[in-house]
Order: structure tokens, then C-alpha cells, then sequence
């Protein structure tokens, strides 16, 4: 059995760090939109003798082993339905930077969950999905809804938003990746954390179908933006772009941005009203 499965990247239009949680995790509120920058994943199951998960792919730089989210979305799959052993080959086609504040990790986990479910006549109901993705990661709720997502909470608490379709650009350092760990410690550091509303006030211009590129904001943006003079470079040449997660990716809503260097840039995306989807 095979299915391919195709995996967006999510941009973050707010991020709204609201405090720190007593299970180490900080409440957040963001509104998070999907763009059509994907991984792509083949996916083959066959019957075996034991249980076995074989991942490969194209990027060098990420582990095709037990540490790789798609590993753990498999396990988590299997202890869920009970599944009889089967032998899982997984290879990840990469085209989403990895560290980038882009959810590629979590988005391919959540095409995981939906391509293994689809190849086993949906066995889990998108209840039972959506507690999987709960249990996985912040911010696989976000993926497995798609389109404009209200997130609250760790990031696991979501809600469907109006979609309104904007162009997309992006750019990133090459060498630059910046854990969500790294952004939300320097976060907690902050003597004086900034305080605004522009969630709540973006949610009614996309309801009204008005423009919300006034409101991009990102409260991790404020805690790691004076640490690196890469990302200064990227707000030099483009002084409306708005970093996107944990970063290191800057965002602009146009279909061209100013290059910075030998940056890795991408042109010409646009937000899409979908999430992971069976191709």
C-alpha cells in the first residue's frame, strides 16, 4: 500500500506570548495561516512479522531515525489503533526550512497521521486525530485544521478563522535556525514583555475581508531580534517583514522581497485555505 501526501508551511500573522504555564509551556494566541510551500511524503506499508519504520529523504541535515517527528507519529498511530505488525517506509521529500519557525516538522508529522489513516480506511476519526496531534506537538492541531487558525493555549487549542488569500514571500539566513525553546527562554527573559491586541483586531478585518498586513506582529520576534545581525539585515532590506514563529524566517505579504546576501529566499507563494492534503 502507498499514498503520497503532500505537507504546508504555516506563517505566523500574530504571536502573542501570553505567560508561562505550570507545565513549562507558555500560552500563547496566534493566528497562524498556511502557504503553499510543502514537503512532500510517499508513505509504503506492508504486512510483517515485527513492527518496522524505515524513514529516508533528500535533506541530510535532519535524522531519519527515532528522533525524527514522523517516527513518533507512526508509534503514536499504531499504539492508538492497535494495529497488527507492519513494516513503514517513509521518505521525506524536504523543501520546507528546517528551524524556520515554518512548523515543516510538525506539518509533515500531521501528513503522517493522515496518509497512515487513509491507507487503513480511516480507522481515526479527526476527534481522534486532532488528540494525536495534541499529544505530539503545539502546533499539529494548526496543520490538521489548515487554512487561518486561531491558536490558544500551548498552540494545541484551535479555531477556524475567514481565509483571505494574500501573496507570500519569504527569506531566511542559511545558516541561521532558531529553536522555539531558544525563542521562548529569551522571551521569559525580557525585562519589559511587550503588550498589544493585535490577535483580537486582526480577527475582525478578516471577518470584514480588510487588510491585516497593518497588524503582523511577533512577541518572540522582540526577544531574539537584537541577538542575531542576520535578522537585522533581513529587517534592513525589508523593513515590513515580520519573523514568523521562533524564526529564523522573515515574511513579507507581497510576491517579491529584497534578497540579503546569499540568503535563501522564496518568491511568488501565496496563503492557501488548505492543510495536509492526499495527492
Amino acid at each position: 500500500m502507498q499514498v503520497k501526501v503532500k505537507t504546508p508551511a504555516k506563517i505566523n500573522l500574530t504571536l502573542e506570548v501570553l505567560g508561562k504555564r505550570k507545565d513549562g509551556f507558555h500560552d500563547i494566541q496566534s493566528i497562524m495561516q498556511m502557504i503553499n510551500l510543502y514537503d512532500f511524503l510517499t508513505i509504503d506499508v506492508e504486512p510483517s512479522q515485527k513492527f518496522e519504520i524505515n524513514l529516508s529523504g533528500d535533506n541530510p541535515n535532519i535524522p531519519y531515525n527515532e528522533k525524527n517527528i514522523v517516527h513518533k507519529a507512526i508509534v503514536s498511530f499504531v499504539e492508538k489503533t492497535n494495529l497488527t505488525p507492519h513494516k513503514f517506509n517513509v521518505y521525506i521529500q524536504k523543501n520546507i526550512p528546517t528551524e524556520a519557525g515554518l512548523a515543516g516538522g510538525s506539518s509533515d508529522a500531521v501528513g503522517t497521521f493522515l496518509g497512515i489513516n487513509y491507507l487503513f480506511n480511516n480507522p481515526l476519526s479527526e476527534k481522534n486525530l486532532h488528540e494525536l496531534c495534541a499529544n505530539l506537538g503545539s502546533d499539529l492541531n494548526v496543520i490538521l485544521m489548515g487554512g487561518c487558525v486561531l491558536a490558544k493555549g500551548r498552540g494545541e487549542s484551535v479555531e477556524r478563522l475567514p481565509f483571505v488569500e494574500y501573496p507570500v514571500s519569504l527569506i531566511k539566513p542559511n545558516n541561521l535556525g532558531i529553536s522555539a525553546k531558544e525563542g521562548y527562554q529569551k522571551y521569559a527573559q525580557l525585562e519589559n514583555k511587550p503588550k498589544n491586541d493585535n490577535t483580537h483586531k486582526m480577527i475582525e478585518l478578516l471577518k470584514k475581508g480588510e487588510d491585516v498586513r497593518p497588524l503582523l506582529y511577533n512577541d518572540l520576534e522582540t526577544a531574539v531580534y537584537s541577538d542575531y545581525e542576520q535578522l537585522q539585515k533581513i529587517k534592513s532590506a525589508n523593513p515590513e517583514s515580520i519573523m514568523s514563529g521562533s524564526g529564523s524566517t522573515y515574511f513579507i505579504l507581497s510576491d517579491k522581497i529584497n534578497p540579503v546576501d546569499d540568503y535563501w529566499f522564496k518568491e511568488g507563494l501565496k496563503t492557501i485555505a488548505t492543510g495536509c492534503e492526499i495527492v
